[in-house]
């Protein structure tokens, strides 16, 4: 009897240990680890994939890193210390000008404008760009999409960003904001929610958007190293069907919605601004509603970079953009 009680227990003990096992097999989820170029609110889909488990959905594990910069986001990636980053797609094309012999490919679309507003210090009733000449202009880094796509605009106004305003472009992304709020510049280009917060706050007014005016340009893309894909190409749709979720769920809930799904990764943000920044992509479109980098935002993109003199030479979409993935899913 004893030794049957044995030979119970110990059945009854291996049959606990197999299970826990065979369903960690089942369940086991595929680590991806993001970079993105910075915290915003402009990635709202990001966070909403997060958010609502759609990346669960597909069997995936997703670890977020801000980078705080596009040439460190890229580090991450070329370093392997990141599998996918989130930023913008001039710097693919800077790191194929250098001749990488693993190309950095934009596989998922997730903004489609500039996310910058021109923010005057004072009121101003009706706006027009000519009212930037012989102005201070607190500009962004040079070589930087928002940077390339401000002169862009500019220069599509009549104006010489370096010969009709006094342009200011040696202070650091994260230090831009300060300066405006101390006392340099009669103008200024900001992302949101620092254009709302200073509007509200009485520090600036927003008088025009960028990326109304700039057009559709794949501002910020998912990419990764071909090798990557060629070795994780289920990975890459997996992760590529998370994000098309997403961007439809933005697109189809209010901005009221979206913002109480983002909001635990703006604590310092009030509610209300995040609606209000929200609303404000959703109105202008920069949210892509689908993955696809398509031809004309492409060349749009190298139009705007060649305009700023920041293009080492030009590059045929399909060598550095895939769409077959993203086509691929939303099937």
């Amino acid at each position: 009897m004893k030794k049957w009680m044995k030979v119970s227990m110990l059945l009854l003990l291996t049959a606990i240990l197999i299970v826990p096992l065979a369903a960690c097999g089942k369940d086991e989820m595929q680590n991806v680890r993001i970079a993105e170029v910075t915290r915003s609110i402009f990635y709202a889909p990001q966070y909403v994939a997060l958010e609502k488990g759609f990346f669960e959905e597909e069997g995936l594990k997703v670890e977020l890193t801000t980078t705080a910069g596009g040439d460190k986001t890229m580090t991450a990636l070329l370093s392997d210390s990141a599998d996918v980053a989130l930023v913008g797609s001039e710097t693919s094309i800077y790191v194929s000008a250098q001749g990488s012999n693993d190309p950095v490919i934009n596989f998922a679309q997730l903004t489609q404008t500039d996310g910058t507003f021109l923010v005057s210090r004072n009121k101003i009733d009706n706006f027009s760009w000519d009212m930037l000449k012989g102005k201070t202009f607190l500009g962004q880094r040079k070589g930087g999409m928002p940077q390339m796509a401000g002169e862009f605009v500019l220069k599509k106004h009549g104006i010489d960003p370096h010969a009709d305003m006094d342009l200011i472009q040696n202070i650091d992304y994260a230090n831009i904001a300060p300066a405006f709020a101390s006392g340099t510049g009669e103008f200024v280009q900001l992302f949101e929610p620092t254009a709302s917060v200073f509007e509200k706050e009485g520090k600036g007014y927003i008088v025009a958007s960028f990326g109304t005016e700039s057009g559709h340009v794949p501002y910020t893309t998912f990419m990764t190293k071909q090798s990557y894909i060629d070795e994780n190409k289920e990975t890459v749709e997996k992760f590529t069907r998370a994000i098309y979720k997403a961007q439809q769920w933005v697109e189809t809930h209010s901005a009221k919605e979206t913002a109480e799904t983002i909001q635990g990764y703006f604590d310092n943000t009030e509610l209300d601004i995040i609606e209000m920044v929200v609303d404000r992509y959703k109105s202008q479109g920069s949210f892509a509603t689908d993955p696809i980098l398509d031809t004309e935002e492409w060349e749009n993109l190298q139009n705007i970079m060649d305009e700023a003199g920041e293009l080492p030479k030009r590059i045929e979409h399909d060598t550095l953009v895939n769409t077959e993935i993203a086509e691929g899913v939303m099937k």
